[in-house]
Parts: structure tokens; C-alpha cells; sequence
């Protein structure tokens, strides 16, 4: 849930925003007539185009980040990006006008704590910088007046709101009734229905049947759009053969890699600081006589193993305790031994064995890097030519026979990889761009990600086509088994439950000696029990919505049919577990939820108070300005 802080978002931290997006090299802004367009109120409180465009702005560029791609204004209109903003900006105005209404401010003091606070408006020694201060309200057109005066509105506005929903707390019997559902645990028994439970054989039906099912079931047997796509493609695996490499580049290669190849024996190392020697003796006796690890040591000392780990160290590295260290001939302790930071223990926990291979070793890994890398580079050379090809009209034919290129076709279809189609349906690059490819478009080049280039071109789109029943009649066959089967075993789950029903509410049969103590006890249900299960507990092979049916069961002993991914179930609750919230693990759970019931209850109350305000002053929209800025955002 957002933060209340969202709903009172600050002028400072939408200007600070369009701030980022200038740096960022971002849209830049525009005034709407020297800003004093508006593109709505609440009572006397104006929402500016200008503070419009830089609240739109901040949203898109925080998206497109969010995102990895460039949004567009179409898009985030789509997604409803204006209305949220708007809605942001008026839930404020409503705030600065009931706050200018009951005459609530800040005085000089606060607002220059406030701006001489803002990271952007220091010096790289950390002091306000009045220059940087200027320059950058200049930048986003804003007066030194204008943007203090919207400083000192927005502190009264979160005066304000922290008045309206600062004190609000969540009911605690709200709080434990939701922790106790959500702690609860459940013993239950579940058992799955398979064809060999059904009391007789499926047998199969006439052609008659079979031919109605599959039109009845016409999605289930229809073959998906298929796109049928010539392209071109050239990759450095089709070239690396035929690229010529100079043995003394090789060496070069193999000279610059050099500490892949060639390193001296290794100890992976931990080193633990003692704040006295005194103190490094004890530790390393306690260490000897078995009745401390190191790992309780270095809790001791209030650091992880991730803190003191030196990873992979040669002799010379360890300086003076390198002797000692690679001395062990397993893993082991040693010290305390002095170093520049003090008396120290170092725990040596794995030998790594020198490397030495040799050039002739290493070349074949090398050459076949280095032709990768130089028919990579190949490529790139020949692109500017087959991109001229294929702007100055050529066929993908004529563009491949021109730049040595390899062409094919391929029947692709949504969803489906080069497993399914060849090897070049294995690039999402390819994958992506035959989804998105009209038969009006021209050819144009795109890239591999492993530095190779294609081309396509769609010749047909053959639409889903109903396959003939002849084609697919053992699929039909094995479908309608299924669905039959599936049928029969819920039938046969409701016969089982009833008979569950049944036993459960019958009278007590007499014993021998005519008494109902006597009487047998009625038998368990039979299947798999589970003891202690949590609502996001798990089954080994069992769909989530057994568990799911087993927290849904109103009465300990009922049984109900769990009808899940195409399989039945039985199942019967057998005891219901209430938490102990005063329990140390069941605090983390019951703080989260009194955390969020009470965000929740303050965004309400905070809403009804905006809407309230803006129900009283009365809200004015200015649909032009409004469609002016979406234009300029374009």
C-alpha cells in the first residue's frame, strides 16, 4: 500500500522530480503563459499546467525506468497514468485549501530549513549553494518566490494530514481475529480419486460421439495462427570457420588472460581481528579444546563470516601469516599472528591447487574465442551494406546473395521456440520481431544477442483452422476419456462424501451386550493425514487447492471434493489449531498486520477528508489546458 505521503505528494518532490528528468536528459518544460493557466481548483487553491507537466512528467520518466522502455503519453493514457496524477494533485489542493481556509502555516524559519535541507540544492562540500539554488529554479521556470510559496503550502498541507490520520490505530480485535486466520494450522486427510476407484471400465463410444465432441469442442482441436516468414541471417558461428587468426594475436590474447592460465597455489581464507592478544589466546585455546567454533567466535565479536572473509589468497598476499597458514594441510585455525590491524586468527578452509596451462593448452579455447570475436566484428563491418540492400528495395533473396547471408522460411506460431522450429526461433530477437511483423512492412535489419544480424519478411498469416476430426481423431478419443473420467470421479467423489455424511450422523449401533458403549467407534477417514498445515503450507505433488479446500471446511469431521487441476480429491477435517499470537515467531506476523490495517484505516479516513474538502470548496476541471499538456507531453 502507498504511503499517506503519496496523496499529499509535495510541490518540493515533484519539482525535485522534473529536476531528475532534466538531468536525465528528460522532456524538459514548457510554460502554459507564464504559468498562470490552470488546469483546475479547489476552491481558491489553483492547480498550475505548469506543476501538471512536471507531476505528468516525473510519472512517465519513474515508469519508463520501471519498465526498461520509453512510455509514451498513448500509453500511460491507457493505463490511466493522467487521472492518477490528477488525483494526486487535487488531493493536495484540497489539503493547501482547507489549510488556507482555517489559516494553518509554517513560518520563514521551518521553510528555510526545509530548502537548505534538499540534496540538490548543495555544494559538493555539502553547504546550501544559493547559485545552485537559482539555477535551478531558473531551469524549471519557477521564481524563488513561487517555489517557497509552494514550500510553505506544503508543510501546512502535511500539518495537516498528519492531523487528520496521525492518530488513527487499528482495533486490536480486528488485528487478532485477521493474525489468528492467517497463523491458523489444520490437521486433515486427503485422498486422490483415480480411474481404478471407478466401480467399472470406461468403455469407448461410438464415432457418432466422438465426432459431436469434437465439435463441441472446437478450441481444444483448433491449430493456432501460423505465420509463415522468410528471413535472412547471418551468425559468428556461420563465420567462424572461414576468419583468419594471426598465432601472435593468440599469444596476445593468451598474455592479456594470463591470471586465467597461470596461478600459484591458493588457500581460501577468513581473518578474524582480536582486540588484544591477550584476548587472541584465549579464543584460539577455546578454539583447540573444541568448546568454541569459529563460527561462535565471530558472532561473538558482532560480525558475519561474509565480514571477515579474504577469499582466494596466495602466500605472498597473506604477508606475515602466509608460513602458518599454508603450513595446514587441511582446514584449520591459526594465530594469534600480528598484522597492521592488530593480533588476528585466520581460518583456512579449502586448498586450491595451482594453475599452469600453457599456451598450446590453452589455444583451441582461444581461437575459437577469438574467431567469435572477430567475426563479430565482421558482421557489424557488413551491416551498413546489407542495411543499403535492403533500403534500396532488394528481397531478402537478393540482399542475402549480395552479402553472403543464409536465408530460410518457418512456419512460426505464438509460443513456440526454436525446439520447436530451428535454430533461429531460438533468439527472443527473432521470436519478437515475427510476432510483431505485417506483410506490408519493409525488411529491415535487427540484432542477435550474440552479434549476429537477420531480416524477415511475412508471406502469409493462415488463421486458426478447425483441424479435420479425421487428422485428430485419436486426440478426440483421448480427450473425451479424460473428460468422461474426470466426470465419473467427481460423481463417484460425491457418492464417497455422502457415504461420509452418513456414517458421521448415524445413531450408534448396540454393542453385544445391547449397550451403546460397546459399539465399535465409527472408522477414521482413510488417505494421507496432514498434522499442523498452515495456509501457505505444501503438499509434494498435490495441487495448492487441497490445502486451499482443507482451510474452506466449516465442521471438524465434514468432507468435501477438491476439484483441482483436472484431479479429485477427498478431503476431511480432522482438528482446527488456533495460534498463540503471544508467541515469539507469531510477533513479526501480528506487527505486519496492525501495520497495515492501520495504513489502511488512515488512507480511508485521509480520503474521505479530501473528498469532503473538495465537496465543500467545490472542485473546478479545466478540460483544455488539460488536453494542452497531453499534446505537449506527446
Amino acid at each position: 500500500m502507498k504511503n499517506l505521503r503519496t496523496h499529499g505528494k509535495s510541490s518540493i518532490v515533484w519539482v525535485l522530480m522534473g529536476l531528475m528528468v532534466l538531468g536525465l536528459g528528460g522532456f524538459g518544460v514548457t510554460s502554459f503563459s507564464g504559468g498562470s493557466s490552470a488546469v483546475g481548483k479547489v476552491g481558491e487553491t489553483e492547480i498550475t499546467a505548469d506543476q501538471y507537466v512536471r507531476s505528468l512528467r516525473s510519472e512517465l520518466n519513474n515508469l519508463s525506468q520501471q519498465s526498461g522502455q520509453h512510455v509514451t503519453m498513448t500509453q500511460a493514457q491507457a493505463m490511466g497514468l493522467p487521472q492518477a496524477v490528477q488525483g494526486q494533485l487535487f488531493a493536495a489542493a484540497a489539503l493547501a485549501e482547507e489549510a488556507r481556509r482555517i489559516g494553518l502555516s509554517v513560518g520563514d524559519e521551518r521553510i528555510a530549513q526545509t530548502i537548505t535541507a534538499v540534496p540538490a540544492f548543495r555544494s559538493p562540500s555539502g553547504s546550501f549553494d544559493r547559485a545552485a539554488y537559482a539555477d535551478l529554479l531558473r531551469r524549471e521556470r519557477l521564481t524563488e518566490g513561487d517555489f517557497e510559496r509552494e514550500v510553505r503550502q506544503d508543510e501546512a498541507r502535511m500539518i495537516l494530514q498528519r492531523a487528520v490520520a496521525g492518530g488513527i490505530v487499528a482495533p486490536e480485535p480486528m488485528v487478532t481475529r485477521t493474525a489468528g486466520w492467517i497463523l491458523e494450522t489444520r490437521d486433515f486427510t486427503w485422498r486422490e480419486l483415480t480411474a481404478a476407484d471407478l466401480p467399472h471400465a470406461i468403455e469407448d463410444p461410438d464415432q457418432a460421439t466422438l465426432q459431436s465432441w469434437h465439435q463441441a469442442n472446437t478450441a481444444r482441436f483448433t491449430a493456432p495462427e501460423i505465420r509463415k516468414i522468410s528471413y535472412i541471417w547471418l551468425t559468428p558461428d556461420m563465420l567462424a570457420e572461414t576468419v583468419e587468426l594471426d598465432e601472435a594475436a593468440l599469444r596476445d590474447l593468451y598474455q592479456s588472460r594470463i591470471s586465467d592460465f597461470q596461478q600459484p597455489e591458493r588457500r581460501m581464507v577468513e581473518r578474524l581481528v582480536m582486540p588484544s592478544a591477550e584476548a587472541a589466546s584465549g579464543a584460539k585455546a577455546l578454539l583447540d579444546s573444541g568448546d568454541l567454533t569459529f563460527a561462535q567466535l565471530v558472532a561473538q565479536r558482532g560480525l558475519t563470516l561474509d565480514d571477515i572473509d579474504l577469499g582466494e589468497v596466495t602466500l605472498d598476499q597473506l604477508g606475515a601469516a602466509g608460513e602458518a597458514v599454508f603450513a595446514l594441510d587441511g582446514p584449520g585455525v591459526v594465530g594469534p599472528i600480528d598484522t597492521p590491524l592488530g593480533p588476528a586468527l585466520f581460518s583456512m578452509n579449502a586448498i586450491l591447487d595451482p594453475r599452469n596451462i600453457s599456451f598450446e593448452q590453452a589455444e583451441p579455447d582461444l581461437r575459437g574465442e577469438a574467431a567469435a570475436d572477430r567475426a563479430r566484428r565482421v558482421i557489424a563491418d557488413r551491416s551498413a551494406a546489407i542495411e543499403d540492400s535492403l533500403a534500396s528495395g532488394a528481397s531478402l533473396e537478393d540482399a542475402a546473395q549480395e552479402n553472403e547471408m543464409q536465408s530460410g522460411q518457418i512456419d512460426w506460431t505464438e509460443g513456440f521456440t526454436g525446439d520447436d522450429h530451428g535454430t533461429i526461433a531460438n533468439y527472443p530477437a527473432f521470436r519478437e520481431q515475427a510476432g510483431q511483423v505485417a506483410a506490408d512492412d519493409f525488411p529491415q535489419l535487427f540484432e542477435l544477442d550474440d552479434g549476429g544480424v537477420f531480416a524477415l519478411r511475412l508471406d502469409q498469416v493462415v488463421p486458426p483452422t478447425l483441424r479435420p476430426y479425421d487428422e485428430v481423431a485419436d486426440e478426440v478419443l483421448a480427450d473425451w476419456r479424460q473428460a468422461e473420467i474426470h466426470r465419473l470421479l467427481l460423481e463417484q467423489a460425491d457418492e464417497d462424501r455422502l457415504a461420509a455424511v452418513a456414517a458421521k450422523t448415524a445413531p450408534p449401533a448396540n454393542g453385544l451386550n445391547g449397550n451403546a458403549e460397546d459399539a465399535a467407534p465409527p472408522a477414521p477417514p482413510t488417505g494421507t493425514t496432514q498434522q499442523n498445515m498452515g495456509r501457505d503450507g505444501w503438499i509434494d505433488g498435490v495441487p495448492p487447492d487441497v490445502i486451499a479446500r482443507a482451510f474452506r471446511i466449516a465442521q471438524i469431521g465434514d468432507t468435501e471434493i477438491a476439484d483441482a487441476q483436472g484431479r479429485v480429491f477427498l478431503v476431511t477435517l480432522d482438528a482446527v489449531h488456533a495460534p498463540d499470537l503471544s508467541a515469539e515467531q507469531a510477533g513479526p506476523v501480528v506487527d505486519a498486520v496492525r501495520m497495515q490495517a492501520q495504513r489502511s484505516l488512515q488512507q480511508d479516513v485521509f480520503d474521505y477528508f479530501t473528498r469532503a474538502v473538495q465537496t465543500q470548496a467545490g472542485v473546478t476541471l479545466n478540460q483544455n489546458v488539460i488536453n494542452s499538456v497531453h499534446t505537449q507531453v506527446q
